[in-house]
């Protein structure tokens, strides 16, 4: 049979081989320990990037968001401003047409009963001239 000092070394080698592997072991946990705490710090760091990004891109859109509700009224500022001045000419072609005047400011619906020569710029207010002053001491070109 086999020695008691053949057993004792090979048990003596099998608990130095043990605590090798032991050590190994814990240094690949330290290790693996390591990467991890490297990883959450990278994470974090990657983390409160986003959330800048975040903030500055909400900043940037609320104030895209105030500016196209400024344009938007603008818009129908502007809309309305188009509609009524479009009326006032539709108005002074449906006066000055078909009164013998050619055109704008002649005689027409607004100057009724009145004598030719008699002065009637007060009953036509859509006299060219009349208008022509009105419209540039007026406020109304202001926006443009």
């Amino acid at each position: 049979m086999v020695s008691s000092s053949v057993l004792a070394q090979r048990k003596e080698k099998r608990m130095l081989s043990n605590r090798e592997s032991a050590r190994r072991s814990r240094m690949r946990k330290q290790k693996h320990l390591d990467d991890l705490m490297l990883q959450v710090g990278c994470l974090r760091q990657e983390k409160n990037q986003i959330f800048t990004a975040i903030n500055v891109t909400s900043q940037h859109y609320i104030g895209v968001e105030a500016e196209n509700s400024v344009l938007r009224a603008q818009t129908m500022e502007l809309s309305n401003r188009l509609r009524c001045l479009t009326e006032i000419i539709h108005c002074m072609t449906v006066d000055g047409a078909g009164d013998g005047s050619g055109g704008v400011g002649g005689g027409g619906t607004f100057a009724m009963g009145l004598a030719v020569g008699e002065d009637d710029s007060l009953l036509r207010p859509w006299n060219p001239l009349l208008m022509k002053q009105s419209l540039l001491n007026s406020d109304m070109f202001q926006y443009c």
